[in-house]
């Protein structure tokens, strides 16, 4: 059975004590939920997020990492870094990274190695512009994505990656991909997979929906073939929302 998953991507909000007070709400209102859930906030307040879920079982995850493994790269975060503060997951390729800082799949692609190198969980971010949907290549242009980021990948390599398709025209715009949209696109992500690692590994990974996914929508989508969980950005920001989207399964 395929893991059930539930990110906060925080993105650049918060301060530190907004952060703390964030985290420490999830982990004492978080129930006996069936999913895994994972919080991303800003890099200068992973390792206090860390200590507040040290003790329970939500997980820590990172927004982002450069491809490196240490040098002469001023600003940017190791995934080296990211372990030393107990980060498990790292978020790869977000559409807003893609936009504002020209991403490209051979960049994210070196990212995936070095966090699978670090035993680090790539949440992999794949996803189509509303002008490509409305131009018909929306489903050429994940595949795409996921083949030239991920397919260098060998078998046990895949095995242990997350996907996430994020709408890019859905993202923070209240808008949301009608299920059968989302349906359409897992699917057709699981079997972009399958034609290449086989039908047993693209059975068991994990496919997260991103995209005004919240408490109204997520019980809907979750209960979707092939939506194993939400990669969830504002909607992560308020506790009785990031706990009610994460037992909408």
């Amino acid at each position: 059975m395929r893991k059930k998953i539930v990110a906060g991507n925080w993105k650049m909000n918060t301060d530190l004590n907004q952060a703390i007070d964030l985290a420490k709400g999830i982990v004492a209102a978080q129930s006996n939920s069936v999913a895994q859930l994972i919080l991303c906030p800003p890099f200068p307040f992973i390792q206090a997020v860390s200590e507040v879920c040290k003790s329970s079982l939500i997980a820590v995850g990172a927004q982002n990492c450069n491809k490196n493994k240490n040098g002469a790269f001023t600003g940017e975060v190791s995934v080296q870094m990211l372990v030393s503060l107990g980060v498990n997951y790292v978020i790869v390729g977000h559409s807003e990274r893609r936009t504002y800082f020209n991403e490209t799949n051979q960049e994210l692609a070196e990212k995936v190695v070095i966090c699978l190198e670090q035993n680090i969980t790539p949440i992999f971010c794949c996803g189509e512009q509303l002008s490509e949907r409305n131009n018909n290549i929306h489903f050429n242009v994940v595949q795409t994505q996921i083949q030239e980021a991920l397919f260098q990948l060998n078998a046990e390599e895949f095995s242990k990656i997350i996907i996430a398709y994020e709408p890019v025209w859905a993202i923070g715009t209240g808008v949301t991909a009608t299920p059968a949209q989302a349906q359409e696109m897992h699917q057709f992500i699981r079997k972009v997979i399958s034609e290449n690692y086989g039908t047993a590994i693209a059975d068991n990974i994990s496919i997260l929906y991103g995209g005004s996914c919240n408490a109204s929508n997520a019980k809907e989508l979750f209960a979707l073939p092939d939506v194993d969980g939400g990669l969830i950005g504002g909607a992560s920001l308020k506790v009785t929302d990031f706990i009610a989207i994460s037992a909408s399964f």
